[in-house]
């Protein structure tokens, strides 16, 4: 939805869709672009510009701010409030009289098809770029912006969203599946943490190349099914410095090539490539260590699946010494007690898994797939805890179910709950 407002009603996290007046009376060379830091607030607000035209799609929303059309007409009043999520504080200084901005929020199943977009589009870039890289080029930070704000926009809209749909993925672009993950849950948690939208950004830019030296390892992935766990550890753990080297070279900022260099450090010291511990660990890397773990453990891979959702946080926290417990509790709490994808046992004795989470995190949707009872596979239905008497009883173990494909079977159930809803 298109949106006219004053310049000085700008702020951090909004989509600037068209800069009204004379382009050479602005600085910006891009005429659409995400908010994200207070150098280009300050620009915004004291450049010559007679009116913004924010896309509220993308980025935060000003609510009583008039409709208006591609060329800035106002075609409509304000809209009535919505209800939506309580956005991180804008690090700007504050504009006398500014009204309060905020991102509408939607649903799983509604954001999943825009998801799906973002996704497809972003492994388009990320496997353009790690070509590049292969090759011995520089990469230009420009060319994975828009990525960025796409996936940061989404996780704004729903927080879950983005995770749901890639656990509904199982193709052999694993590595570039992972990089578009770990970006959206750097974003998650970075918010979660109440990072503001320019700190939120940067995460999600360390998340998307954290893993960017895999591809200059002197390797040749189809010798390993494009199954980056196959590698040998002493020829992978360098991927952490080639990464490191390039981001740097790249101009991508010193704090994503640390979170790059630091993603396998440990807090205990027993972590590579340099063994530093504790606080030693920039924020974004020990970030890192949490988001990037927890999608390799959750991630379907070369045929076989990964770690149920809920399973890879339970072992996360039982391996004492590795992660910042305050950021892995972050994390937690931001995915849910039961994150997209889990399977639980019901009081019932049936399994259901988890497609969406509410407003109470220990109380997600459901869809019911199987009868312990039974031993068989049932007729799918959604459901909420408490209904009809049903209550979660604890995760559920599917592998010990013969014949139960879960990892085939996850996707469809993810795909047919936000498709039904």
């Amino acid at each position: 939805m298109l949106k006219r407002i004053d310049p000085a009603d700008a702020t951090i996290g909004m989509y600037i869709h068209k800069l009204e007046g004379n382009w050479m009376s602005h600085p910006f060379w891009r005429a659409k672009f995400l908010l994200t830091d207070r150098a280009q607030l300050h620009k915004l607000r004291h450049a010559d510009i007679p009116g913004v035209i924010i896309d509220t799609d993308k980025g935060c929303d000003l609510p009583d701010a008039e409709l208006a059309d591609e060329d800035g007409n106002i075609i409509a009043a304000p809209e009535a409030p919505v209800h939506s999520a309580e956005q991180a504080p804008d690090p700007a200084a504050p504009v006398a009289g500014r009204r309060r901005t905020t991102l509408a929020v939607r649903s799983v199943s509604k954001e999943f098809g825009r998801a799906t977009q973002v996704a497809d589009r972003g492994v388009k870039v990320v496997s353009k770029v790690f070509f590049a890289m292969r090759l011995g080029n520089v990469v230009e930070p420009e060319v994975v912006t828009p990525v960025i704000e796409d996936i940061f926009a989404s996780v704004q809209r729903n927080p879950h969203a983005f995770n749901g749909l890639m656990r509904c993925k199982r193709d052999s672009e694993y590595i570039f599946r992972h990089a578009l993950a770990t970006s959206a849950l750097m974003i998650t948690l970075g918010r979660q943490l109440g990072l503001t939208p320019e700190e939120q950004h940067r995460a999600g830019l360390a998340g998307l190349l954290l893993d960017a030296g895999i591809s200059l390892l002197p390797v040749d992935m189809a010798d390993y099914a494009g199954n980056p766990r196959k590698i040998p550890q002493h020829v992978w753990r360098d991927h952490v410095w080639l990464g490191h080297d390039f981001i740097l070279g790249s101009k991508f900022g010193d704090d994503v090539a640390r979170a790059a260099l630091e993603h396998h450090e440990r807090m205990d010291g027993k972590g590579y490539p340099a063994g530093t511990a504790g606080q030693g660990i920039s924020l974004l890397g020990r970030m890192a260590s949490v988001c990037d773990t927890y999608d390799d453990l959750a991630n379907d891979i070369d045929g076989v699946g990964g770690m149920d959702p809920g399973t890879a946080l339970q072992t996360m926290l039982a391996d004492e010494g590795a992660y910042d417990p305050a950021v892995l509790n972050a994390f937690i709490a931001a995915m849910g007690l039961y994150p997209i994808g889990s399977v639980v046992e019901l009081e019932s004795g049936k399994l259901a898994m988890v497609v969406d989470q509410g407003d109470d995190a220990s109380a997600p949707r459901l869809r019911v797939f199987y009868s312990a009872k039974l031993h068989q596979q049932v007729m799918q239905e959604d459901i909420a805890p408490g209904e009809g008497g049903d209550k979660i009883v604890g995760l559920a173990d599917p592998s010990s179910i013969e014949g139960l494909d879960l990892a085939g079977l996850r996707p469809k159930l993810l795909a047919a709950a936000y498709s039904a809803a």
